[in-house]
């Protein structure tokens, strides 16, 4: 019987934590280009209008004109994200159209499969199975996971304010697009500086938990 994270049944006005990670746990993002590429599908997908900087980045005339005819705007907000070496996490909200996560997440998964491959020369699977995907049903998970989402940037030793390939930069007022919606969650506490007070609380209970999985590990 599959997990219920496996389940590909969405339901509409519904948040959902997303995430994947490579193979046999390996990176799936090399250098800066890698993860532009992969935040490209997003920014397309997601943006109404055409934006001066989804232009310059990687993606192909061919694909970016793809995922324009999904209009998946219109169904789908990403809500806040952060891309590791080896894995990502997505928090995404579907408004309506229960395919909408679907059809985002396979155009995005297969494109950036066919992209790493050719750019590196290699053939096969490049994340460890399908996505998984966690209905959020709880006002109190709700609540913890943009916190645990942003504080992944820890993991890669990068301040989550420094981190250029997380969305707490958007959070905080430092950045802003029509792609990334921060706002339902920043409307959860009130204010910026609420928000940062929140994630900062949890971040040496996070380091604390971190340190004794990797002790037990090596046990």
């Amino acid at each position: 019987m599959p997990s219920r994270n496996a389940i590909k049944d969405y339901v509409s006005d519904s948040f959902y934590h997303i995430y994947n990670r490579g193979v046999e746990k390996r990176k799936i993002f090399l250098d800066e280009r890698d993860y532009a590429v992969f935040l490209s599908y997003f920014k397309v997908a997601l943006s109404e209008r055409i934006d001066e900087d989804i232009e310059n980045e990687a993606l192909s005339v061919v694909e970016e004109a793809r995922l324009r005819r999904l209009n998946l705007h219109k169904d789908i907000e990403l809500v806040a994200y952060c891309l590791v070496p080896n894995h990502f996490h997505l928090l995404i909200y579907q408004k309506g159209n229960p395919q909408a996560i679907t059809e985002l997440m396979r155009s995005t998964m297969s494109g950036y499969v066919r992209y790493f491959n050719k750019r590196y020369n290699r053939v096969g699977s490049l994340f460890q199975g399908r996505y998984k995907a966690s209905l959020i049903d709880e006002e109190a998970y709700l609540w913890h996971i943009s916190r645990y989402i942003h504080l992944n940037s820890l993991d890669k030793k990068t301040e989550p304010e420094q981190d250029e390939h997380s969305s707490y930069q958007y959070y905080i007022g430092k950045k802003s697009a029509e792609w990334l919606h921060p706002e339902r969650i920043l409307e959860m506490h009130g204010s910026i500086k609420e928000y940062t007070d929140f994630v900062e609380d949890y971040r040496d209970r996070k380091e604390l938990l971190d340190e004794i999985k990797h002790q037990l590990a090596n046990h």
